[in-house]
């Protein structure tokens, strides 16, 4: 793909570009993006596998022995959101869960996208989704997006299917957004809003979500099961990290001097930086 192929998500200074998962069982998982959600297998580790998509990575899942399954209330992962190209996609891998019996955990039309829930062998919540295009989405006079939750017609959807065998995600599909379970919200916008950059988006009661370039959101962040959580454990199963990637060297910059002037650990290797938000979630930012 060339870079005016790339969805609108893609294209603003920084994006979501990989999510980093720990699993108690890699085959039982990985079979389940591979089948269901229809990833490849880019590369094999010694402790885990990297899956994506034509060629782009998505996903690593590490297998740890010591790994402890993460309660529901803990901070980490709400969902993973892949983003398929478009309407016909999403309908495709809808007929093909239907056929697989997969169980959908929630389908809503948030406005600005569409959008089928469910969740991996662990537990891991999934998103996939398609956007509208930006110019049918309605900002406000504060810059903020509309956003709702209503009901999405399944049966519309599947009957819009392309009557052939899915044979995998298309080519196209990028993680969209990553959406996290935290402690509190107001310590998130201080810390995704003040301190990273991304741009306050749109508020849900118990949540907030965060972008850049006027994306509906790259990252959310709630306490609908999490409320007072405390820092994760290392070895705990889920959400490890993610890696927020920057078309924008500026915007890189000034999110390093942020972080810099409020005296925020970061650990640079090579051309990455690293590190934590308030909840021990790794972020890796990388150009």
């Amino acid at each position: 793909m060339t870079q005016s192929q790339y969805p609108f998500a893609l294209t603003r200074p920084a994006f979501v570009d990989h999510v980093h998962l720990v699993v108690s069982d890699l085959a039982a998982v990985s079979q389940f993006y591979q089948r269901i959600i229809g990833l490849a297998v880019i590369e094999r580790q010694a402790r885990g596998e990297v899956l994506g998509v034509a060629g782009r990575p998505l996903l690593t899942l590490e297998r740890r022995s010591d790994a402890v399954r993460a309660p529901r209330t803990a901070a980490g992962l709400f969902h993973t959101a892949f983003l398929v190209p478009g309407r016909a996609e999403l309908a495709h891998w809808l007929a093909h869960a239907a056929e697989n019996g997969v169980r959908l955990e929630g389908a809503s039309d948030h406005l600005v996208s569409e959008a089928l829930y469910l969740s991996d062998p662990e537990g891991n919540g999934i998103e996939i989704y398609r956007d509208r295009q930006p110019d049918e989405w309605t900002y406000h006079a504060d810059g903020m997006v509309e956003m709702a939750t209503e009901r999405l017609d399944l049966r519309l959807l599947h009957a819009e299917a392309p009557q052939a065998p899915f044979r995998g995600m298309a080519e196209g599909t990028a993680i969209g957004h990553i959406h996290l379970q935290v402690g509190d919200v107001p310590e998130a916008e201080t810390f995704y809003r003040d301190v990273m950059g991304l741009k306050l988006m749109a508020r849900y009661p118990g949540a907030s979500f965060f972008a850049t370039g006027d994306y509906h959101h790259h990252v959310a962040a709630n306490v609908w099961n999490s409320r007072n959580a405390g820092p994760r454990l290392q070895n705990m199963t889920g959400l490890a990290g993610y890696t927020l990637r920057f078309n924008d060297a500026a915007a890189l910059n000034e999110t390093l001097a942020s972080m810099e002037a409020r005296q925020i650990k970061v650990r640079r290797n090579g051309n990455e930086w690293s590190l934590h938000d308030p909840w021990g979630i790794g972020i890796r930012l990388s150009p």
